[in-house]
């Protein structure tokens, strides 16, 4: 498993408006879309292009155009927080869904909706903004996989050293891409420091 942590200024900067229990929904929404677009960059760095050729104003130029489609794949509901940058950065994205709810008591995820479009021959990017136990995050790796999708990327914004290690150990070859590994999990299972409940603090539901 590769692990990326985004050491880039903006990224940081978003991050800490986050994490800032003062931050109004409004503002969130607005620094998460920031940084997500700047992780989605680092995270489609490498996606594989074909070589072609376009007419310019003046004259025939050589072009480059990407060569495998990308299916992004929110995380219900918090995730829908996180698409928005996908499908404005990306050309031919196609999106596909997965519910999972987590039991406050036992910090299990269950499975409620799933959702996906044919991923033969395309690039599933998970997004998922709170990487903990890592519990719902393989899960949504198992189904993704059961549709045929390989090559997973997954997007967080923050992962914890527990959720880390639970990907890598059921699903080695998953890239991971965040803003910050952060300390470790409380007796809730919740990130610390992280930054609360990703989807309260988006929708405004605390």
């Amino acid at each position: 498993m590769a692990l990326h942590v985004s050491t880039h200024p903006v990224v940081l900067d978003c991050l800490a408006g986050l994490r800032d229990a003062r931050t109004d929904p409004e503002e969130f929404r607005t620094l998460a879309r920031k940084m997500l677009t700047f992780l989605v960059y680092e995270a489609t760095l490498d996606l594989p292009t074909r070589a072609g050729t376009v007419r310019t104003p003046l004259e025939d130029s050589p072009a480059s155009y990407i060569d495998r489609e990308v299916v992004a794949i929110p995380v219900l509901r918090a995730g829908l927080g996180l698409l928005g940058p996908v499908l404005d950065l990306l050309p031919r994205v196609s999106v596909g869904y997965i519910g999972l709810e987590r039991d406050e008591e036992t910090a299990i995820a269950r499975i409620y909706y799933n959702k996906l479009p044919p991923l033969a021959g395309k690039i599933p990017l998970l997004l998922d903004p709170m990487l903990a136990t890592g519990g719902s995050g393989a899960q949504a790796i198992d189904l993704i996989k059961q549709a045929g999708g390989e090559g997973i990327r997954m997007v967080c914004v923050v992962a914890a050293p527990e959720g880390v290690r639970a990907i890598e150990e059921r699903h080695p070859e998953v890239q991971i891409y965040t803003a910050a590994m952060d300390r470790g999990l409380n007796d809730r299972a919740f990130i610390l420091p992280g930054l609360g409940d990703f989807g309260d603090r988006l929708f405004g539901t605390t």
